[in-house]
């Protein structure tokens, strides 16, 4: 039978899976409580970092819908990612640089099941707030190449009708013939 508590913790970290965007998966062996604790600071707000028993976790993974049983294998700790996945990759990847005893062993993005090499590609992209600042530089300059046009249009029209008044004015060849003279001949 079951003990409330195990029940409590597996309900409370399954409900983390499934509030999270993404949650990435990291051996923690070797680091000091202040390392921790340093690593939780740089995680800022859109994560938290929870050390977790493999069993426990593997149920509530199985529960929230998630297959991480191969990461969860010695010491682990998951950061359950709500905000930026990419900025969470990126401090964990930082953090792992400067303190070789965290592991980055795996994850999950949106349900999908996510190897630490993947994690770290995530890393490399450009934080969702540098993406959107680009799409919208880009839109606006196509933006601006599209009223150029549809203003350059209308002023040409009016430039060739004004050339081909003139042309008629000034009794300029091609000059269609008036219909009459065919007639008489």
């Amino acid at each position: 039978m079951a003990r409330p508590d195990k029940v409590a913790a597996v309900e409370e970290i399954a409900d983390k899976f499934r509030s999270s965007n993404a949650a990435v998966v990291t051996s923690y062996t070797g680091l000091t409580v202040a390392q921790l604790k340093q690593l939780r600071r740089s995680l800022g707000e859109n994560a938290q970092y929870a050390v977790v028993k493999n069993t426990l976790t593997k149920i509530a993974a199985n529960e929230a819908g998630i297959q991480l049983d191969e990461h969860l294998v010695g010491s682990t700790a998951v950061a359950f990612v709500t905000g930026d996945p990419v900025t969470a990759a990126k401090s964990l990847r930082d953090f792992a640089k400067e303190n070789p005893s965290l592991v980055i062993k795996g994850g999950v993005l949106d349900g999908k099941a996510l190897s630490a090499d993947e994690i770290k590609k995530l890393a490399d992209l450009e934080s969702r707030e540098v993406l959107l600042a680009k799409l919208a530089g880009a839109m606006k300059g196509k933006q601006s190449q599209a009223a150029s046009l549809f203003q350059a249009l209308p002023s040409k029209l009016v430039r060739t009708v004004d050339a081909l008044r003139d042309k008629v004015e000034q009794g300029g060849a091609g000059t269609p013939a008036p219909v009459e003279a065919e007639a008489a001949e």
